[in-house]
């Protein structure tokens, strides 16, 4: 297993909004794997983050297990990777109850991504969403929770048995919460709050209240419109947990540029880095970004390229393995001033009177020919 620790992300000499942050890649989990094993790994990164001080920790997409929506599932043997809530309380979860202690023992922040079997009425019935929770150390409690929204792949498996399949259409219903940002209490030193007389949105305390963030799921990252909404919250900082596959030819096609599994990979990292470095930029906010990569079960390539990027959209810090590796930066969320009130100073720019056809379409509807 691997650590890194970066460099100071350009801090501003009058912020007190300095904090140290860890994204915890996870290498590759099999089908076989025991879920202790993968547990005692999770808690091993945490360990390594607390060691390094750093305030949060977080973890990639359904990362306790392997990703299951690759294989054909039904009844028990489906079930097995969702976790469902103990009245209420996703730190009651008994699969990953160990690492909501272990967090609150070192009173840090987590993002955990898994798979989570939902109640959705008094009969009992349940439903399954791709999701994160924000476990914040300072309430000792979970104060958010994001269902991913943009599910990838086809509801029906490819016919081809060697195909790779990408089921979350199958196994997710799309999330139900929308994006919406929340204050992390206690990440920063001396933020102000309501009972300092302080009000959001006043002149004198944008940006000086506790951090502001938002959470996505893998594909979400893609996506400009996952990121503007936290934008428009000022969002200072978006957590982002993925699984994100290096060679399937089925589900997104080839051409010369991915013609092998060398070439796709290549690609799929450069798409990585392109949409999480833009859409911070545009977005001014800091991002973690963190992958469960490497061959799982011996035939399924995963992407690394784990990295923390700034809000200015450049990397910080960035994995160099494809395994067990914690990667470590101290931020200032002060930066994100510059952004949000100068290049992207949306009250002034945005002109929402054109922007009708991005919520009120969905499919391309191509002009008229000729």
């Amino acid at each position: 297993m691997g650590s890194i620790q970066g460099p100071s992300a350009g801090h501003t000499a009058e912020s007190s909004r300095k904090v140290i942050v860890a994204g915890a890649q996870l290498g590759p989990i099999n089908v076989d794997t025991p879920r202790e094993e993968g547990m005692n790994r999770m808690l091993k990164l945490m360990d390594d983050a607390h060691q390094k001080h750093a305030k949060l920790i977080v973890y990639p997409e359904i990362a306790p297990v392997t990703f299951f929506p690759r294989h054909i599932l039904e009844g028990d043997e489906l079930e097995q990777y969702f976790e469902q809530e103990v009245d209420g309380d996703a730190t009651k979860l008994p699969n990953l109850k160990p690492l909501f202690d272990r967090a609150r023992q070192y009173k840090m922040d987590m993002y955990l991504g898994y798979a989570e079997h939902a109640t959705e009425s008094s009969e009992g019935n349940h439903v399954h969403y791709n999701t994160a929770v924000y476990y914040s150390g300072a309430a000792d409690k979970v104060i958010s929770k994001y269902r991913k929204v943009h599910l990838p792949g086809t509801f029906e498996p490819y016919e081809r048995k060697d195909a790779t399949n990408q089921l979350e259409k199958r196994y997710f219903l799309p999330g139900n919460l929308g994006f919406e940002a929340f204050r992390a209490p206690g990440l920063v030193p001396g933020a102000v709050n309501q009972k300092s007389g302080a009000k959001a949105n006043a002149p004198d305390s944008l940006g000086k209240g506790d951090p502001i963030i938002g959470m996505l799921i893998c594909n979400d990252r893609r996506w400009p419109e996952s990121w503007r909404p936290y934008g428009l919250q000022g969002a200072e900082l978006v957590l982002c947990g993925y699984n994100t596959t290096a060679w399937a030819p089925e589900l997104i096609g080839t051409n010369e540029k991915t013609s092998t599994p060398e070439k796709a990979k290549a690609e799929a990292l450069f798409h990585n880095k392109l949409c999480i470095t833009y859409n911070s930029y545009a977005n001014a906010c800091f991002s973690i970004n963190v992958a469960k990569c490497g061959v799982e079960d011996g035939k399924y390539p995963l992407i690394g390229g784990s990295c923390i990027v700034d809000c200015d959209g450049e990397v910080v810090v960035e994995a160099q393995t494809e395994d067990d590796e914690l990667i470590v930066a101290e931020i200032d969320l002060g930066m994100c001033r510059r952004g949000k009130e100068k290049v992207f100073a949306f009250e002034r720019h945005r002109r929402t009177e054109h922007y009708g056809r991005i919520v009120g379409q969905t499919g391309v509807v191509e002009p008229d020919l000729l």
